[in-house]
């Protein structure tokens, strides 16, 4: 087991590769596995990197409580795929006192100004990356029961009524009409709705507004997209 040389770009890959479906190097939380694999990396990893970036960075903020985090610290080759050997040296398995050497970076640690430069462009990357992704809209489809007032009601009327409402983040679907008896028959229609913009109670505020047409509404069937 292994990263491979945790201080080579081939090795920064194979840990990057590890992390894309996980968020700690062993188990669900923070651990003296990931202090250990953490301290064998030389610095932030590159932008393109970003699920080794990520950890990284996580990890780099429980730099405080390092010593308080679960788990036994074992050497490099315990950690990582099965497939891959361990080749970065001694690393964390050869620290004798992890308190004489802050292996997280402390603020009052001599940075040369490239490395400085470095570091802060390869964060300015991944900040850039992560602003870049579209954020995802939260969507429900839902069903609703229109219902006239009686058998005589206009039934396309109805319906053209429901479908003249627009409003931002709607959109209405398919629909039919629905025996309820008596030779009544309600309007069942779809719509899709962001949730942020369209809300149920707007619907039936708007829908119950043509009281010449429409006695009530109800909501059929509600799922979240």
């Amino acid at each position: 087991m292994g990263f491979g040389d945790l201080k080579r770009p081939s090795g920064l890959q194979v840990l990057n590769n590890y992390l894309a479906d996980k968020s700690y190097i062993e188990g669900f939380v923070p651990s003296q596995a990931d202090v250990a694999v953490f301290e064998a990396v030389s610095g932030p990893p590159p932008a393109d990197l970003y699920h080794a970036l990520r950890w990284y960075n996580h990890i780099k903020s429980y730099e405080k409580e390092k010593a308080s985090l679960p788990g036994v610290k074992k050497a490099l080759g315990k950690y990582g795929p099965a497939n891959v050997e361990d080749t970065t040296g001694s690393g964390a398995a050869d620290s004798k006192d992890d308190d004489d050497i802050d292996l997280f970076g402390s603020d009052d640690e001599e940075e040369s100004e490239e490395a400085k430069r470095l570091r802060e462009e390869r964060l300015a990357q991944y900040e850039s990356k992560k602003a870049k992704k579209p954020a995802l809209v939260a969507k429900s489809s839902i069903l609703l029961d229109v219902k006239p007032w009686d058998d005589e009601t206009d039934m396309a009327k109805l319906e053209e009524c429901v479908r003249s409402i627009q409003a931002d983040g709607l959109v209405w679907g398919s629909s039919k009409l629905v025996p309820v008896g008596y030779g009544i028959k309600k309007l069942q229609i779809q719509c899709v709705v962001e949730d942020d913009k369209v809300g149920t109670d707007m619907l039936e505020e708007r829908i119950t507004a043509f009281e010449d047409y429409v006695q009530s509404m109800d909501v059929a069937a509600f799922n979240k997209i």
